[in-house]
């Protein structure tokens, strides 16, 4: 299937540089597949669209200080994303990679020295460094959050560019769905008597890069760490018998989800998984989602194609960029049901 496929064009001016103040302000476009429906509403109007006995499930990672700022021996800089960590080792990854040799010295922010170690392919090197045990300390130290390279507004807290229930730290980039939710919001949820649960899916490259092929069934998406509860699993198949819906807030809790085997034995599940969704796709868990607008031929876009049917998703983007929604992180909200 030809990545083409899934482009579309977006004015510059409709990318969100800046959070709303009050999160669940955002508006929110309803996507009904069946009829091919549209609605525009806000995202605080979200129990109004869900039904009691539906199951709610968010990703509560948490983004880590994942980008690093590095310092040649030349005294030159560059800026780099940690990407993971193996004892005294991390793994980065480099735009300007080319002058990260093989042996070189490097330096992070607060004169921690670290030599080149690897050389691997896409930009990725291996840095060794000294005494190094604890990798979220030693980012916590040197790193900041990392936000996309759309976004070109300074002035931005860290604490925006996470959920209000992030909880488990080891992502390098958010689960923006989730932005949208307040405790207000959440409360609203629970007196509709809509069941929320949690997952957690440790977003890295394989979420948010574009895909550089023609053919997108010849492309492996890459392996990202999940974990999901029995207790999650076991509500998750409650509600499937009780004909109710399991909405997924955010395609990395789609991907988690729909890497289950819900017919078997339930058990807590701690593992990877490397699934690409894309059409045709049978999907088994997830009967709705809540998600963003997201980039051209990325693979979030190929993924909530699979589920609404493409030609629909272009057309409600289209919709939505005519009614000026914002788009990309910090933008508005999209329902599918």
């Amino acid at each position: 299937m030809d990545i083409d496929l899934f482009n579309y064009d977006l004015p510059k001016e409709l990318i969100a540089q800046k959070p709303l103040k009050n999160r669940d302000e955002a508006r929110l476009l309803v996507l009904k597949r069946e009829s091919n429906e549209i609605f525009h509403s806000y995202f605080y109007n979200l129990p109004e669209f869900l039904d009691s006995g539906d199951l709610l499930i968010l990703n509560n990672s948490k983004v880590i200080k994942a980008k690093l700022e590095i310092t040649l021996d030349t005294g030159g800089k560059l800026d780099a994303i940690f990407l993971r960590g193996n004892e005294n080792k991390i793994e980065i990854l480099c735009e300007k990679s080319k002058k990260l040799k093989l042996g070189r010295k490097i330096f992070f922010k607060d004169k921690t020295e670290g030599i080149v170690k690897g050389v691997l392919d896409g930009g990725r090197r291996v840095i060794e460094i000294e005494d190094l045990k604890d990798h979220l300390s030693f980012l916590n130290r040197v790193g900041e959050v990392p936000l996309p390279p759309y976004i070109k507004e300074k002035d931005i807290d860290s604490d925006d560019y996470q959920t209000i229930y992030a909880e488990v730290e080891g992502s390098i980039a958010a689960p923006t769905a989730g932005f949208h939710f307040t405790e207000n919001l959440f409360n609203n949820l629970r007196n509709k008597c809509i069941l929320i649960e949690y997952i957690t899916l440790h977003v890295g490259t394989p979420t948010f890069k574009p895909l550089k092929v023609k053919d997108i069934d010849n492309y492996q998406i890459g392996e990202e760490y999940y974990e999901i509860d029995e207790k999650v699993i076991k509500r998750i198949k409650e509600t499937k018998e009780k004909k109710k819906r399991v909405v997924a807030v955010g395609t990395t809790v789609v991907r988690a989800l729909e890497s289950l085997k819900i017919d078997g034995e339930i058990k807590s599940v701690k593992g990877k998984t490397n699934i690409f969704i894309k059409p045709p796709f049978d999907f088994k868990v997830v009967d709705a989602i809540i998600t963003n607008f997201h980039l051209p031929k990325t693979s979030l876009l190929i993924l909530v194609s699979a589920f609404a049917g493409r030609e629909k998703i272009l057309n409600a983007y289209k919709i939505a960029i005519e009614n000026k929604y914002r788009f990309y992180s910090f933008g508005d909200g999209m329902l599918i049901l």
